[in-house]
């Protein structure tokens, strides 16, 4: 006779455990469903963002062009120093040859007495005039003894001066490669949001900023503003014939600058060497309020003074604002204005 048994029933905590993984399921689906997908920048917020990186990146350059000086005066100063070196050893080298010869004679002399040199001489006078070389030989050793000396104290110290200045360079060079590797970043960084953005997007933005250099290079009303001085006037002059060129990190002309490039280049032109870097430009003359502007001198912005360009009269400078525009005239309220400097 067959045994009828009742079929087992599933465990509570089984189906429990079941039950929760279903609603947990259905709940992620129906997040999913209501979630709200990511949505893509606009192109005015990747442009807002874009030139936030622009301007940390000429922060970024005047460093750079600034470990770029430091690193060519410091290879000037090791190269002088190495050819002092080597002038003298030469002179340490000829000082030691002498001095030799004249210990050779002296012992070749010296090494009979001077009683059995008299005997011996055909000639008194002849004798007395060597004894009398043999004095002034001594005299000169002595003397050749102490130039060797301040020689060989020169050279230690002209040796420890190349040796620390070359200490200095390579630590500018690691900050410069640091420096390079900081610019190079943040304009990738700025390039990869470019990218974000539609081909009409990025022919708009290339449109604006098209429209805004023409605008500031051909349409700008600079008054009567007189030049501050005769070179203020010709740097001026110099920086006018460069409206159009591109900003290119780095670049002190002619086919681009930066933003210190375009001033030091210009004032170049003037026949007056000033600093490369906007921060070293700061220091170099007398600073000025707004109301003392005049056409021609240096106008620094921002509180790390990491940018420069020309007063050109009437509230405008002339300058290269960053990655992506030219040379151009630019108001000078665009920007936070710190202090005006005359060369």
């Amino acid at each position: 006779m067959a045994s009828h048994r009742r079929p087992k029933q599933p465990s509570r905590t089984r189906v429990t455990v079941l039950t929760t993984a279903a609603a947990a399921a259905v709940a992620l689906s129906a997040n999913a469903a209501n979630a709200a997908p990511s949505e893509k920048p606009s192109k005015d917020e990747v442009k807002s963002k874009v030139d936030k990186l622009y301007e940390e990146a000429e922060q970024a350059t005047e460093k750079l062009n600034g470990a770029k000086e430091k690193q060519e005066k410091l290879q000037k100063e090791i190269s002088t120093i190495q050819d002092n070196v080597a002038r003298g050893q030469e002179e340490l080298n000829e000082l030691r040859d002498s001095m030799g010869l004249a210990a050779a004679a002296q012992y070749r002399t010296g090494s009979i007495d001077s009683s059995l040199q008299l005997f011996l001489s055909s000639n008194p006078d002849d004798y007395l005039d060597k004894a009398s070389t043999a004095d002034q030989l001594s005299a000169q050793q002595v003397d050749a003894l102490k130039k060797i000396q301040e020689k060989q104290r020169e050279l230690a110290q002209e040796r420890s001066e190349a040796s620390e200045k070359l200490k200095d360079l390579s630590s500018t060079r690691t900050e410069l490669a640091k420096k390079k590797k900081e610019v190079q970043g943040k304009l990738a960084e700025a390039q990869k949001l470019l990218n974000t953005l539609t081909a009409a997007e990025k022919a708009a933005l290339a449109a604006e900023d098209a429209r805004a250099s023409r605008s500031a290079s051909e349409r700008v009303d600079l008054g009567n503003s007189t030049p501050a001085s005769g070179r203020a006037a010709a740097a001026f002059a110099a920086a006018q014939s460069q409206l159009g060129k591109p900003y290119v990190y780095g670049a002190t002309g002619t086919a681009s600058y930066d933003c210190s490039g375009l001033t030091s280049w210009a004032y170049a032109q003037a026949g007056v060497s000033i600093p490369r870097t906007s921060q070293a430009q700061a220091g170099y003359g007398r600073h000025l309020s707004m109301s003392e502007l005049q056409v021609g001198d240096l106008v620094i912005f921002y509180g790390d003074l990491h940018h420069v360009g020309l007063y050109a009269g009437n509230g405008q400078v002339i300058h290269a604002p960053r990655t992506g525009t030219v040379v151009r005239y630019e108001s000078i309220g665009n920007m936070p204005f710190q202090f005006g400097v005359r060369v």
